[in-house]
């Protein structure tokens, strides 16, 4: 069944019950949170206060050299600490103040759970957008026994492809990944799949956009963002072989720099010149904690990154530009940022400006308290197009996890629905819960009014 049938059918009675019922919910609960958090100021003001050294310190743990990581772990202590005391102080001689607030975490907890129930679709739609099965004839599979320190001999994926009748090409040192995924299809290859990292599977990705045939990606990789927002397992990478031969398709967006097509992030200044370095592929976390506190200390200066915010604000020197294919819910690190869907039409774009290394700490500090959306220098934003400028005529980027040296202005693009996957069937499924997770009060709204929200496309 289309999204479009879906949509006029609108959602189940189930669904619009419960959508409502997360809505009172809600504003139960923190109509509640307000009354008790006024009646308990200490557990108010000492949180916030710990809030803000638990945020300060990690930034220094972050960004700064030994000893004042130490100061850091510090900092840190002393906020968990002031937290812990004022719930303690606040509830020493109140227990009743206490069940108050098990009562507000209970009803907050029943408007998260019916949520994520008013916004996934009931069963029977799933199992009719199960029934778009593609059972390719002639299926490829490009394997880089490298990548993921040997997932592809540690996991069998060679011997298993084969016993599928699965054609295996192997990636060897000095070959053109692009030019063997050409010849593949060349030769009839009417599905080409990819066991390795992200920058792999966005190449082949961009030759299946090129050729006209549906893709499959195998989480062979060491982190697999790509595969971890599809909801496709990364642990075990076997999971995924089943659609070479008997996939669900589903269409999913994917963005372009210039000619160059990506599936995750291009990554601009800071994090962009800690990829350049030698050390990186294999040492990401050290590199990155050794090269931090230098580029963002006090004597470093802004990088030569130009935007326009949409508001028509120029903006010189971002020290960071993440640009996304569609918007990460950000957390403290990439590794732990996720995107909910695959196919909102946006790229995500985060930048942080600043005149020195140390103003770009306060800034991401304020960012990791909750006070970043006040901040004039921190931009968060969605958009379907998107450009860099620099005065240099160039700039070092991070295209999902690849260091490049660009040209600029970097134009990029959200290309909607622009990719035809190949998933196992329970991936659609685990889709639809992730996308219900990110709940947001129109979403619901639409539904309790009988109207469906947007749905993650799994045809053409």
């Amino acid at each position: 069944m289309s999204d479009g049938v879906q949509a006029r059918q609108g959602p189940s009675t189930r669904r619009r019950v419960l959508a409502v019922v997360s809505l009172v919910a809600m504003v139960l609960g923190l109509t509640l949170l307000v009354v008790f958090l006024v009646r308990q100021p200490i557990l108010l003001i000492g949180g916030l206060i710990g809030l803000a050294l638990v945020g300060a310190g990690g930034w220094w743990l972050a960004t700064e050299q030994n000893p004042r990581r130490a100061i850091g772990v510090v900092i840190a202590l002393a906020g968990a600490l002031a937290i812990v005391w004022s719930v303690l102080r606040a509830f020493s001689d109140n227990y009743a103040g206490l069940w108050r607030l098990l009562v507000v975490l209970a009803v907050l907890g029943l408007a998260i759970a019916a949520a994520r129930g008013a916004l996934v679709r009931e069963l029977h739609e799933i199992d009719e957008l199960r029934a778009g099965h593609v059972k390719p004839k002639h299926p490829v599979l490009i394997c880089n026994p490298k990548s993921g320190g040997g997932k592809v001999e540690k996991f069998g994926l060679i011997d298993i492809a084969e016993q599928m009748g699965v054609e295996v090409v192997l990636l060897e040192k000095g070959l053109d990944l692009a030019q063997l995924a050409r010849d593949a299809i060349d030769r009839g290859a009417d599905c080409i799949g990819m066991a390795g990292g992200d920058g792999s599977q966005a190449l082949v990705a961009s030759i299946a956009i090129e050729r006209g045939v549906p893709f499959v990606c195998i989480s062979a990789g060491t982190r697999n963002h790509f595969a971890l927002d599809l909801g496709l397992d990364r642990e075990d990478p076997r999971k995924g072989m089943v659609a070479l031969r008997d996939g669900v398709e589903r269409r999913v967006d994917y963005a372009t720099v210039g000619d160059r097509l990506f599936v995750n992030n291009v990554s601009l200044g800071v994090y962009a010149t800690i990829v350049q370095e030698d050390e990186y592929r294999d040492a990401k976390r050290e590199t990155t904690q050794e090269r931090l506190p230098e580029l963002l200390g006090r004597q470093a200066e802004p990088f030569d990154l130009q935007f326009t915010a949409p508001d028509g604000t120029q903006v010189e020197g971002a020290f960071l530009i993440m640009v996304s294919n569609n918007p990460y819910v950000l957390g403290p690190s990439l590794d732990v940022s996720q995107r909910r869907s695959m196919d909102s039409g946006q790229l995500g774009i985060f930048a942080v400006n600043a005149a020195t290394g140390a103003e770009a700490a306060k800034l991401v500090a304020r960012g990791m308290i909750g006070l970043g959306k006040r901040d004039p220098n921190l931009f968060a934003f969605e958009a379907t197009a998107f450009e860099v400028r620099s005065r240099s005529g160039r700039a070092l980027a991070g295209v999902d996890g690849e260091a490049l040296d660009l040209p600029t202005p970097m134009q990029f693009e959200i290309h909607p629905g622009g990719l035809r996957l190949l998933v196992p069937q329970e991936d659609v499924l685990v889709a639809e819960k992730r996308r219900a997770r990110d709940v947001s009060l129109t979403a619901l709204t639409n539904v309790a009014r009988g109207r469906a929200p947007k749905q993650t496309s799994t045809s053409g």
